[in-house]
């Protein structure tokens, strides 16, 4: 970084050091719930608390991961007490004793009402638990990720086939309905999914590394490169069957530029010299064609493309942005490339403009062709918009970034 400008290497990482401040304060101030425990779960776009919404597993992880990461920085110390808050209602509520993981949800008052078990979700659950207790090093937190990991590695691998099956009812019995989301293909094994737990192994093996967290871990990372990155130009594959036929051309822009990164997280953090030698070009690739062809010439990054693969989708979504700078960094990092951290700051430019929302604080979920919010019909705050993303961003900026 030393031969980029001194003053706009400076603000760019002040600006992110103040909007993370920002989005921190904004879920202390908006979202625990006082009445029933934990946090809330919804705020629409509107900006309209709905205390009575089904709390959701995905968000609850991520909240914990984020607190837990932010009070590790001494400034942010006093968001433990949030971390706590989410770990504990995690273990009161969430956590199935039966089966010895986590519930996909609750209603508001904390009672389950799906008990499906997601292997995303779960994924979650082990980067939480991890973060947590890299802030705490309480045990109780570790030996759950540990213990959803053995889960993980016992019902939902393919050791025939490779790779990992999305879905799986409360006791770990196979379903037949393999889709993570309503909007997602009914296939057998999912990028997001693969994408996900190798992150929480990741994590799970930085803070307690044993022989079967570096096997999983490296199986994890040399699966995504030889199957959902083997696409030319380098896209990601989102969905594969059982057999691994790939079932669809829609590219995911966001999915790209995050993967990039995180592949090269999780060869760093297995210290391997060879894999590194593997990932560096893959990351560049996926860096580059986020680069060439998810970006509107008008500014933002593109979340996706049409089933055809070749048509963008207009709107666009807050956490591609987010990935993006991060991503854009670490290939100006690996390369040298200047126009790798010019589109990184482009893509802040652009969060400023439209999604941060200088009203009422946090991020517009979507906005439209023409740069407006869609607040009708997603969240400011919900089982799919959490802290994780834009947060992240800002320690990884700050983190990558000299002072």
């Amino acid at each position: 970084m030393s031969n980029l400008p001194s003053n706009e290497l400076q603000q760019f990482r002040a600006e992110i050091g103040v909007e993370m401040q920002l989005l921190l304060q904004w879920w202390a101030d908006k979202m625990v719930d006082s009445n029933q425990g934990g946090f809330y779960g919804r705020i629409d776009g509107f900006n309209q608390l709905q205390p009575e919404a089904d709390k959701g597993v995905i968000l609850n992880t991520r909240l914990l991961w984020t607190f837990s990461a932010a009070a590790q920085q001494a400034e942010l110390s006093g968001y433990r007490q949030l971390a706590d808050r989410a770990y504990q209602y995690l273990l009161d509520y969430f956590w199935d004793e039966k089966a010895g993981c986590v519930f996909w949800t609750l209603d508001f008052r904390g009672q389950p009402t799906q008990m499906i078990k997601q292997v995303y979700a779960q994924a979650f659950a082990i980067y939480g638990f991890t973060e947590y207790y890299a802030l705490t090093g309480q045990t109780e937190a570790l030996e759950r990720a540990q213990a959803i990991f053995q889960l993980i590695e016992e019902h939902s691998r393919d050791r025939e086939k490779g790779g990992y099956r999305n879905v799986c009812g409360r006791h770990w019995e196979p379903l037949t309905d393999q889709r993570l989301s309503d909007k997602d293909e009914n296939r057998a094994k999912i990028m997001n999914t693969h994408l996900h737990l190798m992150e929480a192994y990741a994590n799970l093996h930085r803070v307690a590394p044993t022989t079967a967290t570096a096997n999983a871990l490296q199986d994890c990372l040399v699966l995504m490169l030889d199957k959902f990155c083997d696409r030319h130009p380098r896209h990601l594959y989102l969905y594969f069957d059982d057999h691994w036929q790939a079932s669809s051309a829609e590219r995911s822009f966001g999915h790209d530029i995050e993967t990039a990164w995180l592949l090269v997280e999780a060869a760093e953090i297995l210290d391997s010299t060879a894999l590194m030698k593997e990932v560096v070009p893959v990351a560049l690739e996926l860096a580059q064609s986020t680069l060439d062809r998810g970006l509107d010439p008008r500014g933002g990054v593109y979340e996706n493309t049409d089933h055809s693969g070749q048509v963008p989708v207009a709107e666009k979504h807050w956490w591609p942005q987010a990935e993006a700078i991060v991503g854009f960094i670490q290939a100006y990092q690996l390369s040298g490339e200047q126009r790798y951290w010019q589109e990184a700051l482009k893509c802040w430019s652009f969060i400023k403009a439209h999604f941060r929302d200088s009203d009422f604080g946090e991020w517009h979920w979507m906005i439209d062709t023409n740069h407006k919010p869609i607040l009708d019909q997603e969240d400011k705050a919900g089982p799919w918009k959490a802290p994780y993303h834009n947060v992240r961003m800002c320690l990884e900026v700050l983190r990558r970034l000299p002072e």
